[in-house]
């Protein structure tokens, strides 16, 4: 494949505080960040793999994305040593970070960068202003070419604003923080 591994970003997994309730992983609307990976392994089985994920909520309980991520892939028999786990990050920035940090880690090798394809222009600018050599690798998309008239939702528009807005808001105070 001729990359050293791929990065996956958490964020497709139900927050801690609902896991506590459940003897389950619980995924959420981009799950393909983790059904993508698993796919990926079963392709490529000596791609380097890394979870990056902590707790995004401020006042986040329960395990974190990182150990919540190993029981998904627990759960579908992925062998323990194809994951490393990064499980201390907050936010896209510190992924880049603190994955760099875990032993083994090379970010002057190709990696790609699996995030929903939303996230991805700044998951890369950031990546790559930590100094990662990354390739985009967007899944969990949300638009096709074209979309029907009757797809119109008030409710799903409302979301892929709050979604837009996201993104737009978190590049910009990346750009203030000097993080991109």
């Amino acid at each position: 494949s001729g990359y050293a591994g791929v990065v996956i970003l958490g964020g497709a997994l139900a927050p801690g505080y609902v896991y506590e309730g459940h003897d389950q992983p619980l995924l959420n609307e981009a799950a393909e960040r983790m059904t993508i990976a698993v796919s990926l392994m079963q392709r490529h089985p000596k791609l380097q793999v890394i979870f990056t994920g902590g707790e995004g909520l401020l006042f986040g309980s329960g395990p974190s994305e990182a150990q919540r991520a190993k029981i998904f892939f627990d759960s579908l028999s992925v062998s323990a040593s194809r994951v490393v786990y990064e499980s201390d990050s907050r936010n896209t920035y510190e992924n880049a970070i603190f994955s760099a940090r875990l032993p083994g880690v090379d970010i002057n090798q190709r990696w790609l960068l699996l995030t929903s394809a939303t996230h991805m222009p700044r998951s890369m600018a950031t990546f790559a202003k930590a100094g990662w050599n990354v390739t985009a690798f967007p899944v969990d998309f949300r638009t096709g070419p074209s979309t029907p008239w009757t797809a119109f939702s008030l409710g799903d528009g409302a979301k892929g604003w709050q979604l837009g807005l996201h993104e737009m808001i978190g590049f910009a105070a990346y750009r203030l923080a000097g993080r991109l």
